[in-house]
């Protein structure tokens, strides 16, 4: 073929490329190499012991904490951390991330917070629609296995945490809507997940319309509540957080309720 004629190589964006727009605030994770020397295996969570030590610089900020809400809090940190790449992944590049907890590493903050993972590269190609399909490794191999230690540690229901995990799944779809490189497939398969009532095998979907959207009387501003209470509010630290389905109860009758849970 002459020269001329010939078509420019096509280039696939990096993760990292991708941390422009709504994503522009954000770190990707780290990819490939030598993990830095402060992260660990995230695989030591199926251990529940490990679990537990490592929840416990975190929960040392709130010493007199209720165990149920301290945990659910530290998950919000670790899933906030885990779905931008995802999804980013996902719905930008059409990959499927590394995520399950035997390939994922975990960097830590301070605080005992999740603050950055490493994963060992950029992930495989997805060749489906389906939504369980595409999120499968986050949901399979990492988000079930945790969760269900997270309960067991903490006494909070698994549904508490699955919302949690749901809540940021809903809102950065939202957000990744308005990237220049969204795909309209992969947008439409990842609400799927979140609008289907069951799985595949006919069990309850844990990820099922865990936000709503109305508009109070007499406001034409949308609001956007979350089903379940993450548990916050029963932390002395904290009130509701601004999506809380609880925002507008009566305050005594909020504090009367974090006695009767201690």
């Amino acid at each position: 073929m002459p020269l001329a004629l010939r078509q420019p190589p096509l280039f696939e964006p990096s993760l990292a490329a991708c941390y422009t727009g709504p994503l522009a605030n954000f770190s990707p994770p780290l990819v490939g190499g030598m993990p830095p020397l402060e992260a660990f295996k995230a695989a030591r969570w199926r251990d529940i012991n490990w679990l537990k030590q490592d929840l416990a610089r975190f929960s040392s900020q709130y010493p007199n904490g209720d165990s149920r809400a301290v945990v659910s809090l530290w998950s919000k940190w670790h899933f906030n951390a885990l779905t931008v790449p995802t999804l980013t992944a996902n719905l930008l590049l059409n990959r499927d991330l590394p995520v399950g907890l035997d390939d994922v590493q975990v960097i830590f903050n301070e605080n005992g917070a999740t603050a950055r993972l490493w994963l060992p590269h950029e992930g495989s190609p997805l060749t489906t629609n389906d939504p369980f399909e595409r999120f499968a490794t986050l949901i399979e191999q990492h988000w079930a296995p945790l969760i269900e230690q997270l309960a067991a540690i903490s006494g909070a229901a698994q549904r508490v945490f699955w919302s949690n995990a749901g809540g940021y799944l809903d809102f950065y779809i939202n957000a990744l809507a308005e990237h220049p490189l969204a795909n309209e497939a992969a947008l439409e398969a990842a609400k799927a997940l979140l609008e289907t009532r069951t799985l595949p095998n006919g069990k309850r979907n844990p990820l099922f319309q865990p936000v709503r959207y109305f508009t109070p009387k007499g406001s034409e501003e949308v609001k956007r509540v979350r089903k379940l209470c993450c548990l916050r509010y029963l932390l002395d630290e904290f009130d509701t957080c601004g999506t809380c389905p609880l925002e507008g109860c009566d305050l005594e009758a909020r504090k009367r309720v974090k006695q009767v849970a201690r």
